[in-house]
């Protein structure tokens, strides 16, 4: 069984008497004196196989100090093992052993937490700022640390509704944020502005409390509204008295009955004859055009052909002149122009032909 796999619960016995373990969020967690920080530092590395060096970095506890915190991790069997350090300094004194002979990468992260906290790490070999300017004054992940860029510098244009067109306009309560001070006391022009105006207690009429005196309006102040709700806005003209306000009526139909422009479903059929139809509600506006809907155009109406003449009726005893004439009946008769003049309807049956009265002359005319 590996140590490291007997951490929190032996955090005292690998670490000594003062070591606290713990672990949330995946993280192992020993908290060590400072007297103790290189030794747990060596033991992690050592005991526990932590050799691979993540990073060093310090929390601003006020009250208490800086938390000085350094993550280191172990790899050994291609598992990844995470550990924790922690030590706690005071604020007044806040130095700790440097870590560059364990771990040689806490070098740079020692100068950035020496920048940003004010931590002095001993036996350092270049404790210098890493990446503030060189000029830069005081701390700046410190809660203390004063944010002075509205301080130092007024924002460009408006700042608060009023101040950028009117100075006279009135103005919003100022508020500043955490960690901006106040002009008069930090920054250049510190003593030279007039105190602040201290807001005015609340009076029992303002903070609503029961049976405090009516406030008297000042003089030439607009009359206060008294009006509810209820009785509409103030350039509402009021009814006049005796009549009723007219309200439309409201609408009784449920959704089941449908809409008052659609026609109700047929009674049961009955005996009785056919009543007339009732006329479609007139409670309707009529300037829908879908509650009265008419042709865009009337179309003409097309004149009535006339019937053809009905044949006279055939005689009812004797033969038709078709017969008569010895043709087939329903046969019109023949009027074709390629009939010669001179022929000669044929002879009833019987009779003799009777002789051209013509001379023949051989053909000449």
């Amino acid at each position: 069984m590996n140590l490291y796999d007997s951490l929190p619960d032996a955090a005292a016995t690998v670490f000594g008497a003062e070591a606290v373990g713990s672990f949330a969020y995946d993280v192992l967690t020993v908290d060590v004196p400072v007297g103790s920080w290189i030794s747990s530092l060596e033991i992690a590395r050592d005991k526990l196989g932590c050799t691979y060096f993540d990073w060093l970095s310090a929390v601003d506890e006020p009250g208490t100090g800086f938390q000085v915190c350094a993550h280191v991790v172990s790899l050994e069997n291609h598992r990844v093992r995470r550990l924790l350090l922690r030590t706690t300094v005071p604020h007044a004194a806040a130095s700790l052993p440097s870590a560059v002979a364990v771990y040689a990468g806490a070098e740079w992260h020692e100068r950035e937490t020496f920048e940003m906290f004010g931590v002095t790490f001993t036996d350092h070999p270049h404790l210098v700022p890493l990446l503030l300017p060189e000029n830069f004054e005081g701390h700046p992940l410190r809660k203390d640390f004063v944010l002075a860029a509205r301080v130092a510098k007024a924002w460009p244009g408006a700042k608060e509704p009023g101040e950028a067109h009117d100075p006279n306009a009135p103005k919003r309560r100022q508020m500043l944020p955490p960690g901006v001070p106040d002009p008069n006391d930090w920054g250049p022009l510190k003593g030279q502005l007039p105190p602040a105006p201290t807001r005015p207690a609340r009076t029992p009429r303002a903070a609503g409390g029961a049976g405090a005196p009516a406030r008297t309006p000042r003089e030439g102040a607009p009359v206060r509204r008294t009006r509810s709700v209820a009785e509409g806005s103030a350039t509402q003209a009021p009814p006049a008295e005796g009549d009723a306000p007219v309200r439309p009526v409201r609408r009784s139909r449920s959704v089941a009955d449908g809409s008052a422009s659609q026609a109700g479903p047929p009674g049961p059929a009955t005996g009785a004859p056919d009543a007339p139809a009732a006329p479609p509600p007139a409670g309707r506006s009529s300037d829908a055009p879908w509650h009265d809907p008419k042709p865009a155009f009337e179309e003409p109406t097309p004149a009535a052909t006339p019937a053809p003449p009905e044949p006279p009726p055939a005689p009812a005893d004797g033969p038709t002149p078709d017969k008569a004439a010895g043709k087939a009946p329903g046969k019109a008769p023949d009027k074709s122009p390629d009939k010669a003049p001179d022929e000669k309807p044929d002879t009833a049956p019987g009779s003799e032909p009777t002789p051209d009265p013509t001379p023949d002359n051989g053909g000449d005319a």
